[in-house]
Parts: C-alpha cells; structure tokens; sequence
C-alpha cells in the first residue's frame, strides 16, 4: 500500500483553486504613497532653450530616444517655461512651411503643468488624465527641470503595483470572463 500523503500532496494542473492577487494591497493609498522620485529614477531632463531649432529638439530626443524636450529660459535661473513633444512637433510644426529652422517656442505648449518629485504618483495620474498629457515635467524648488514622469513610467509602475491581476491575464481579452458559471 503506498503512502497516501503523497497522492494528497500532489496538485494536479488545473486544481490549483483560485489564485491570490493583489498581493492584499491597496492600489489607491499606494499611488497617494508612493513619490515620483521611486518611480521616475534619476535620469535627467533632456532640455533646450525657447530659441533652439525644432530639428535640434527633434534630433536631441532621437540621439537621447525619449519623445519630449524641456524648455527651460536662457536666464541663469534655467526655470521650465514649456515642453516640446512629438505630439507637438505633429500636431503644429509638421505642417508649417520651415519648419526645421523654426524655433521651439513657436510650437511649445507654454508654461506645463509640473511636479515635485516628493509628488504622490496619483498626481501624475491626475495631470495625465485630466489634461491629456503623456509627460510632466519634474521641477526641484527653484523651478528648474529635474526629471520627466511619462505615461510609460506610470504603466510600468502599475504593472509593477499588480503584476498578477496584469501579467497573468489570457493573451485574448475574450478569454478573460467566460459567459456562464460553466465557463461556456
């Protein structure tokens, strides 16, 4: 007679019960939690001044592979006064006669909402959200660029925050909620 503990003990694929997810977490308080500074890192804001040319910003974020610059005054202070994106650069510059020898602050959105990077990460969200941007620029006290929150960053953090609810879903979402208790 073998010994019945092992057949116990054995868990047969598809007999695992429901998985455990979110890690008993609280998605909301962790967003009003978390900074942007543990999200973003250290990497530092690629900037130009408002006089610079839309084919220098433009060819500074293809050596850099980022999709936005800074637009920081030429004045010793170096405070934020705009962001130049490639929604930007689509949107207004792509279609304006000249455009490569243009300046920046033509096609710039002026003076963009900023952060802290002791900001809650909901506030990116927030910015993102309500006012339909893919990036905020990160500012220290002064006002100067220090950082650059994007709308992957936050993806990845999310990701991160519920990697079983996220990584573990059917590679169809129509395989993810069956129609009936029978899963038919």
């Amino acid at each position: 007679m073998g010994d019945r503990r092992d057949e116990e003990l054995e868990v047969l694929e598809g007999d695992e019960g429901e998985p455990e997810v979110g890690r008993h977490r609280d998605v909301g308080e962790a967003l009003l939690r978390t900074p942007l500074s543990d999200v973003v890192g250290r990497r530092a804001p690629v900037t130009v001044f408002p006089d610079a040319t839309v084919e220098r910003a433009l060819g500074l974020m293809r050596a850099r592979k980022v999709s936005s610059v800074v637009v920081v005054e030429r004045a010793k202070a170096r405070r934020v006064v705009g962001l130049f994106t490639e929604r930007d650069f689509v949107s207004r510059a792509a279609t304006t006669r000249g455009w490569a020898r243009a300046k920046v602050e033509r096609f710039m959105t002026r003076a963009p909402e900023v952060l802290h990077a002791g900001d809650p990460v909901a506030y990116a969200l927030e910015k993102m959200s309500f006012g339909h941007a893919r990036h905020v620029p990160i500012v220290d006290g002064a006002g100067r660029a220090a950082g650059m929150v994007t709308a992957g960053d936050l993806v990845e953090y999310l990701v991160e925050l519920c990697p079983e609810e996220i990584l573990n879903l059917p590679p169809e979402p129509e395989l993810a909620v069956h129609r009936t208790v029978d899963g038919d």
